[in-house]
């Protein structure tokens, strides 16, 4: 399959293609020129491959062969029923398949969110097939491991322990006993549960408890109301044409993939934990904060710890922005990924 489509808020014409994986299709995007180093950009929740658009748009530019995924569960990608086909195990065999489909050995991998985790966890069990990785917003050896792995890092003067067990991944632990009910609430209204995550980052939260700590406390997300409430649109984050093509793709598929990712905890930890070198990272590794991030939090806790132990060639860059840093700041983050791939010798 293919076809020719317009980024949203770029000017890049991207070619739509599919490759075949474990599960079924892998929908993604392609621009640049053919034999342009490659990057692959994995998107993490609850995006598509257009939410990297401005770094599409930008690495197509400057002679990169660049393709973004459609993540298993996602978009045009085949999406299966059983929660446990959303292990991270199974996310790296489909980014292995889309990398032999691509015809090449290695990539430079860009992640964010679910898809850090993803990228993180190939460089761990596949570091022959990365020439780079980059994440934004989530560290090494954190989401990949599962709720109780991160805990060890949280604040706990932000987060005391009786008051908040499970500190700002309390949300996690809520999809875990109410994967249905969270399901049920995102699909009743799409848009808005869209438009109530992809915000700017909130100077004035850094460092305070995040409303993702209270979620079980109060019966459910939005302070257990009974509906997504209805925000208008944060056009710092999404424009139009990104939101319109968002909305449709949840509303043809719904939440239930993209729930299942937050239900395979254990079976990822038991993963992480077969990497080779106890988890060592000898690849070069670009690591972009956001300063504003409630829960991906590096700016007041001990969250990036194990990434700093285990990544030999580490880089970090902080970002005054929130969660979706590549869509708040992408003229900073294409300048930082940029720069470390000139300064790092990166190459695909």
């Amino acid at each position: 399959m293919s076809s020719y489509s317009q980024m949203s808020g770029s000017h890049a014409t991207t070619l739509r293609r599919s490759a075949h994986g474990p599960a079924g299709s892998i929908a993604y995007h392609e621009a640049g020129p053919s034999d342009g180093p490659l990057i692959v950009f994995v998107h993490g929740w609850p995006g598509i491959a257009r939410t990297f658009g401005p770094q599409l748009d930008y690495f197509a530019a400057h002679g990169f062969r660049v393709v973004a995924p459609d993540m298993r569960g996602y978009g045009d990608s085949a999406a299966p029923v059983d929660p446990s086909a959303y292990a991270q195990r199974h996310l790296v065999a489909d980014m292995m398949a889309l990398l032999a489909h691509l015809g090449r050995d290695q990539a430079i991998w860009v992640g964010h969110d679910w898809g850090s985790a993803t990228v993180w966890s190939l460089a761990a069990h596949h570091a022959d097939a990365c020439s780079g990785v980059v994440s934004l917003a989530v560290p090494y050896r954190t989401l990949e491991r599962g709720i109780d792995a991160m805990l060890a890092y949280v604040n706990r003067d932000t987060y005391p322990e009786d008051q908040y067990p499970d500190a700002q991944f309390d949300y996690m632990r809520y999809y875990e006993r109410h994967p249905d009910r969270v399901t049920a609430l995102f699909d009743a209204h799409p848009e808005r549960t869209l438009k109530a995550f992809y915000r700017s980052g909130n100077p004035d939260g850094a460092g305070k408890p995040g409303l993702t700590a209270t979620v079980s406390h109060a019966g459910g997300w939005f302070g257990g109301s009974a509906e997504v409430p209805d925000l208008p649109r944060d056009e710092r984050i999404l424009d139009t044409a990104l939101f319109e093509e968002l909305r449709g793709a949840f509303a043809r598929h719904g939440f239930s993939a993209a729930t299942a990712y937050y239900l395979n905890h254990a079976d990822n930890l038991a993963y992480s934990d077969t990497a080779p070198a106890d988890g060592q990272l000898e690849v070069p590794a670009l690591f972009v904060g956001a300063r504003y991030d409630p829960v991906a939090d590096t700016a007041h806790s001990e969250l990036a710890r194990p990434m700093r132990q285990l990544c030999r060639n580490l880089t970090e860059v902080m970002l005054d922005a929130g969660h979706w840093v590549g869509l708040e700041c992408a003229p900073q983050v294409n300048a930082a990924i940029h720069n470390w791939i000139s300064n790092s010798a990166v190459g695909a």
